[in-house]
């Protein structure tokens, strides 16, 4: 069954500068010289939100004056982050306590709690139904929450390791990353029953993806073959397949640019210019540990938690290039 909406029109590219990256301040962050994980930005708000992930922290991140504003420690080995403005809410992956936890963006308190999850990872956030879904890796399935009330309301099998999981506002799913089953499925949120199944030829190991919903396009990574995979939404076709650094991770997409960057485990920051559904890699950065990025929208930076700078860990802020 294909979930309806699944074409539209595709957005219409818009200017920007033409080069890979180049780094524009750096900023030292807190907490111990160890591992982060997924990153998520209210641009809103003008906050930016880094899960320090082995130091069980949440960094809050000031964008306007670019520096830390808080540290929140009751999320431990914190995982996937999401902000959702509307319910002034982050969502936190605590893979080490097992479990998904609300913290109020207006006090930084913990302000719901939700356990019972073996692994949780990806958050993604239905905005119609106020339902949260949690993507429980090694527990093989989806988690759907009640926004509001954080009352667990079901754990949707998926059959293998669930990757990341995003909300798709056209299609009107969720949809996660199947990765020991090289599949995308779509999850209806209404009814938190699984819709459809894709399979992605060519992936090994599809774990980290973002979605241009306007232009119907999936970027796809593929952990094991070090691969980028376009995907036509219209068609669940694979467009195209492009190299990008090994293990790659965290991938953020600028709408407005029209550019990529997916960031690998091997350090390697790969850049993609995107007209219509043609990538052009124009470079990379090599930066030790540099796995998560995320973007701005409103000012097109890319933000790098890296874990380890000559001791400690360190904010490396980033701009494409005018030439």
């Amino acid at each position: 069954m294909t979930p309806p909406g699944w074409v539209t029109d595709r957005r219409t590219p818009t200017r920007a500068p033409r080069g890979a990256l180049r780094l524009i301040a750096t900023v030292p962050l807190p907490g111990p010289a160890n591992r982060f994980d997924y990153q998520s930005i209210d641009p809103a708000g003008g906050r930016l939100y880094i899960s320090h992930m082995n130091a069980g922290r949440l960094i809050v991140f000031d964008l306007g004056s670019s520096r830390v504003v808080s540290e929140i420690d009751s999320v431990g080995r914190a995982t996937g982050v999401l902000a959702v403005p509307a319910l002034h809410r982050i969502y936190v992956s605590a893979a080490g306590r097992h479990e998904i936890v609300a913290v109020d963006d207006r006090t930084l308190k913990a302000s719901g709690r939700v356990g019972g999850i073996r692994f949780p990872d990806g958050i993604a956030y239905a905005p119609v139904e106020k339902k949260v879904f949690v993507s429980d890796e090694s527990g093989e399935g989806d988690v759907a929450i009640d926004a509001s009330t954080m009352r667990k309301l079901s754990a949707i099998p998926l059959g293998g390791e669930a990757g990341n999981t995003h909300y798709d506002s056209v299609s009107h799913c969720i949809v996660v990353a199947v990765q020991t089953r090289n599949q995308l499925v779509a999850i209806d949120p209404a009814t938190e029953r699984v819709v459809a199944r894709y399979e992605i030829p060519g992936s090994d190991g599809p774990h980290g993806f973002t979605l241009d919903e306007p232009g119907r396009l999936a970027f796809i990574t593929g952990e094991g073959n070090a691969t980028l995979q376009v995907v036509d939404l219209r068609t669940m076709r694979v467009l195209s397949s492009h190299k990008v650094g090994n293990g790659p991770d965290v991938l953020a997409w600028d709408p407005g640019w029209r550019r990529l960057y997916v960031a690998s485990e091997s350090g390697v920051v790969t850049t993609f210019d995107v007209a219509g559904s043609e990538l052009r890699n124009i470079g990379e950065v090599r930066l030790p540990h540099a796995h998560s990025v995320a973007v701005d929208p409103r000012t097109h930076r890319i933000y790098l938690p890296l874990e380890n700078v000559n001791g400690r860990p360190e904010l490396h802020v980033m701009i494409s290039r005018d030439n």
